[in-house]
This record gives C-alpha cells, sequence and structure tokens, in this order.
C-alpha cells in the first residue's frame, strides 16, 4: 500500500484530468482516500491506480487525512462513513469550513444507505455517493465525471483570475491616461497664468492631505488629488489683456475673470468619467465661500460641494504662501492662522480643522516645495 508520505507535497500544484494522464506540470491528480478498514482502503487504492494518471493517497486514520487535506492540495476525496472521530460527516463539516479548496469533490463511500446520513452529508458538502461494496464500473464512470468537472472548474477560474487581471490593467491604463490628460490640461491653464512652478503639485497635496483628514474614503481622496490640479483649467478661455494684466482689474474685467469658474465647469463637463465629473465639479466651485459670498453661484455652506470646499482651502493656503506677481510670500505659520481664524467664513469648518490637526504634513509639502519659488515684479492682483 502506498504511504501517503510518499507522494503527498504541500507545494504541489492540482493535477489536471485523469483521463489526460497527469497534469501539464506532470503532478499526478492526487486522490485521498479515508478508510479506517484496511481491506476497504486497499480495495479503493486499487481502482484508483486503475485510472490513468491518478495517484492514491491513502490513510486509514481520518484526523491524519484531515490534516493532510487542509494543509495540501487535492483534486477529489474519497470518504468512509462509519470512522472513529473525526467521522465522515465531522471530516466533511471541517473541511468546508476552513480548507482553501471547497470545490474538492467529497465522495461518500458507506455501507450505511440512511437517508437522514445521505441529506446532513449534502448538507455539509459532500457531492457524491458510493454504496460498499463499491461496483468497479460505477466507480469509475462517477470519479472521472467527478475529475471532468472539478477540473473544468479549475479551468474557468483560472480564466476568470486572468480576465480580472487583463481588466484590472486596461482599467489602470485608462486612469493614467486621464491623469495625463489632467496634468497636460491643468499645465496649459498655469503656462497661461504664470505662478510659482509646484502651484499644482503643492495644492492637490493639501487637497489629499485635508480629505483624509476629514476621514474620507480612499477613492474619494485619490480621485481629489488627481483631480484638484484641473481648478483654474478656465483660466485658458480668459483673454490675454486681462489675465495677463499688470495693473489692477476693472469691476467689469473681475467680472469677466470670474467666469474662468465657468469655463473650466464647461470644459470638463459631460464626461462619464468620475475624475473628469470630479474636476469639474471643482472648477466650478473652488471659489464660493461657506458663508456664501463666494463665486460664481453664492452657495453657502453644504450647497457647495464638498471637494469645492476641500480645494478652497487647498488653493487659497498655497496662493498665501507662494510669491505670486502682485505679491510676496507669506510666512506658512501667518497663513495658518489666516486658514483658522476664517472658518465658519471663507472655509468650511470641517476643511479646517483637518487641515489643523494635520498640520506637520501641511507645512512638510510647503518647506518641500518652497525652495522653487522665485520672486517676480510685483502687479496688482488678478484674482478676487
Amino acid at each position: 500500500m502506498t504511504s501517503c508520505s510518499d507522494t503527498g507535497r504541500s507545494d504541489a500544484v492540482p493535477g489536471g484530468l485523469c483521463l489526460s494522464g497527469t497534469a501539464p506540470s506532470g503532478t499526478p491528480t492526487r486522490i485521498v482516500i479515508v478508510d479506517d478498514s484496511v481491506s476497504s482502503l486497499a480495495a479503493l487504492e486499487a481502482l484508483v491506480r486503475g485510472i490513468p494518471g491518478c495517484a492514491p493517497l491513502p490513510f486509514a486514520r481520518s484526523a491524519e487525512a484531515l490534516a493532510w487535506c487542509l494543509r495540501n492540495d487535492s483534486d477529489l476525496i474519497l470518504l468512509d462513513y462509519h470512522m472513529p472521530p473525526p467521522n465522515g460527516l465531522e471530516f466533511i463539516a471541517a473541511y468546508r469550513r476552513e480548507a482553501a479548496h471547497p470545490d474538492v469533490p467529497i465522495v461518500m463511500v458507506t455501507t450505511s444507505g440512511s437517508r437522514d446520513v445521505r441529506l446532513r452529508a449534502l448538507h455539509l458538502g459532500a457531492t457524491d455517493f458510493l454504496t460498499k461494496p463499491v461496483d468497479e464500473s460505477e466507480f469509475l464512470a462517477r470519479i472521472r465525471n467527478l475529475l471532468r468537472l472539478h477540473q473544468s472548474h479549475r479551468i474557468l477560474t483560472t480564466r476568470s483570475q486572468w480576465l480580472a487581471e487583463e481588466v484590472a490593467r486596461a482599467t489602470r491604463t485608462l486612469v493614467q491616461r486621464e491623469r495625463e490628460t489632467i496634468l497636460f490640461l491643468s499645465r496649459a491653464a498655469e503656462h497661461r497664468d504664470p505662478e510659482t512652478g509646484d502651484h499644482l503639485v503643492r495644492m492637490a497635496a493639501y487637497a489629499r492631505i485635508i480629505a483624509e483628514g476629514m476621514g474620507q474614503p480612499a477613492d474619494f481622496v485619490e480621485l481629489i488629488h488627481t483631480a484638484a490640479p484641473m481648478h483654474d483649467v478656465g483660466k485658458i478661455g480668459i483673454p490675454d489683456h486681462i489675465l495677463l494684466k499688470t495693473g489692477r482689474l476693472t469691476a467689469c474685467e473681475v467680472a469677466i475673470m470670474q467666469q474662468h469658474t465657468v469655463y473650466g465647469h464647461e470644459i470638463l463637463a459631460g464626461s462619464s468619467s468620475p475624475l473628469l465629473l470630479l474636476a469639474a465639479e471643482i472648477a466650478l466651485s473652488h471659489h464660493e465661500r461657506f458663508d456664501g459670498a463666494g463665486y460664481p453661484h453664492g452657495l453657502r455652506g453644504g450647497d457647495i460641494p464638498l471637494a469645492g470646499r476641500i480645494t478652497a482651502l487647498a488653493d487659497v493656503f498655497d496662493a498665501l504662501t507662494s510669491v505670486r506677481p502682485y505679491k510676496e510670500a507669506w510666512p506658512v505659520e501667518r497663513a495658518r492662522a489666516y486658514v483658522l481664524a476664517e472658518s465658519g467664513a471663507h472655509f468650511d469648518p470641517a476643511c479646517v480643522e483637518a487641515f489643523r490637526a494635520r498640520w506637520p504634513e501641511i507645512r512638510e509639502v510647503a518647506a518641500r516645495y518652497s525652495a522653487d519659488a522665485v520672486p517676480v515684479p510685483v502687479r496688482a492682483p488678478v484674482h478676487s
């Protein structure tokens, strides 16, 4: 009789269909046989050896068999009902509860013809039954059919996993292209309104930190980090004589400048992409104020989209701490004090609290990119 230690390997890959010989990896199809009767065990082992490519793994002690099955791969289990603990039903219950391969067929081989036993076995996860004494023709037919089904299930599972990986890879590619599109459009807007080169990087990082501090889901945090740099893309639609004016803007010019929020929304809206839809929302709402004194629609409080409230704080803080054509950079502590003072007025108090709680990270981002800020000639502010 073959010892189970001779053929069992915990690192083996489950074999293929017995009728084709061995699995493509060369591993035989492994059939575990569990029976405390030496004669029954030998008879079942002989039947399994008669199937090309199948390796029987006999166990006279069900506890040892269960421990082995929970640690190793098998392709089918032949199991007696009447055994010392665990009996057949207890074996099935434990295996289905803990095994990593719940689809492995289990055939109960027993002298018991009790309908109750069969129903309990099916309920616990038995796949089929054979009655002792086992008929050779019936045995071969049932085992071959079960192995075919098991192999088909394994192939479908492998293909499903492969398809899922391919879909995930394609999705990552599409998301990366979306991000590149946003980056390029953001750079185009930045080139029309000269500011410090790292403005987009900093304010996107601030938006991410604030969103995280507010306990927002990881998906939203990732989206706002990617979409926030599009907040000023609408400046593409502002005439140069206003956008680049060196003097103070007139009231009419300020009104035109404020339209960049609407233009940005028009550029980005209408997409089915969650990323671009969020970018459109940010473009439209990032100049709204929590007290309702902002533009373009004078929204107040929770009527302002969350992404707009977060981006408003991130954008203003970066503007305050950056050198602009019309101002010098504020020290970060002064800018921090301004943000805290504007809680409930310019900014959402929840955003301000997250900003305050995550201040060390905010300050680290500001310090990391501050060296790139280069002073330029002063001109009157063009933003309102």
